[in-house]
């Protein structure tokens, strides 16, 4: 089933209206063997007041044999979600969809905010919205997934007011390492198209460096054309004498901006080029027209321990608010077979990511 054509026009304006539901990036996923169905809710005066973007796909959990179908709804469906009524029907439908499809599952893991903040100072407040949300999720037979494929909690930065008040917001940490960027000769700017690939090498690197998994570069390099080309997208780099030392990719949609990709070399660090370059992306998001800017991920667990700890103070350094969500769920429509997909196919998935690990190794050398 393609995706409507006007179905970002539709979307934009809903609550949680988000880049990974948009037209776009099902046109992404398809390039790799999902399928996408929209669902849309609208109310007595034929306003949409809900969506979700599902995408299909068909896999052989073995390699062979019988093929299976799981769903995946990616930062959705967008709706109100204090609105119980509304609720109620779109998770019907979505349930009443799956079955429909003869998935195993679908999975979701809509912004559905538990609180904002980090637990246990001050400033944090709970969300009761999204307690209730649980709450109901649970007695409905949804199961919060052992596997998360989005980031459960993000850091998200205001980008209302003046430039002047960005820096009061900002930590003082923070504010003199921009500084110390400007006065040091780092310049950030658009990278042409050409200049992808460079920022993917840089993308390798860093997966290399702080031991993530990503995929071939023709699946970013896919990625980032097709939203630049929707001018929903902007690539920027940071360059120090004309090298190029740091990149991220910048995306739009609705009143959101999100720093979905960055990247770095170890040259030259020591003249902070990373925070020269998110205050170009604020910049660029505000003259956007967008409000708020999400810097993509923040720790499940906020402790020095946690992988993402440094990321994160950075990300924090920034001004950024913590938003924590209650995370993925998962409908089991064949609980039995939901069972074996759970529990069997991360273990050939370990091996699968190993053999990716190998072949990134040689991409970075």
């Amino acid at each position: 089933v393609m995706i409507e054509s006007n179905w970002n026009d539709q979307i934009a304006s809903l609550p949680g209206a988000h880049v990974l539901q948009t037209t776009e990036w099902a046109e992404v996923k398809r390039e790799v063997g999902w399928r996408s169905r929209s669902l849309v809710w609208k109310d007595e005066h034929e306003k949409v007041i809900g969506a979700a973007n599902l995408l299909i796909r068909s896999v052989r959990p073995l390699g062979f044999g019988p093929g299976v179908s799981v769903g995946y709804i990616p930062r959705g469906p967008m709706l109100d979600w204090s609105d119980t009524e509304l609720r109620e029907k779109i998770l019907d439908e979505i349930e009443q969809c799956a079955r429909k499809e003869g998935l195993i599952f679908v999975k979701m893991d809509p912004e559905v905010e538990i609180g904002c903040g980090i637990p246990g100072e001050e400033s944090a407040e709970e969300n009761p919205v999204g307690g209730d949300v649980t709450e109901d999720l649970q007695q409905r037979g949804w199961r919060c997934s052992p596997e998360q494929v989005q980031f459960k909690n993000t850091a998200v930065l205001n980008l209302e007011g003046t430039e002047e008040d960005w820096l009061k917001r900002m930590k003082q940490k923070a504010r003199y390492n921009l500084r110390l960027s400007q006065r040091n000769g780092v310049i950030v700017r658009v990278a042409r198209k050409d200049e992808l690939p460079t920022l993917y090498h840089m993308y390798a690197q860093t997966a290399s460096r702080d031991n993530f998994i990503i995929r071939e570069e023709s699946y970013y390099l896919g990625v980032w054309e097709r939203f630049i080309d929707a001018g929903m997208a902007e690539a920027l780099i940071a360059e120090v004498e004309g090298q190029s030392v740091a990149g991220l990719i910048l995306f739009y949609f609705g009143k959101r901006a999100w720093y979905l990709y960055g990247m770095s070399s170890p040259l030259h660090r020591e003249k902070m080029p990373n925070y020269l370059l998110q205050w170009e992306a604020m910049c660029k998001a505000k003259a956007h027209g967008c409000t708020t800017y999400d810097l993509w991920g923040a720790p499940d667990v906020f402790d020095r321990e946690d992988s993402m700890y440094g990321v994160f103070r950075f990300k924090d350094g920034l001004g950024a608010t913590v938003i924590r969500t209650s995370g993925a769920w998962d409908y089991p429509v064949r609980p039995f077979l939901y069972f074996l997909y759970q529990k069997v196919l991360p273990r050939l998935l370990m091996v699968t990511r190993l053999l990716r690990r190998g072949k990134l190794q040689q991409e970075v050398s």
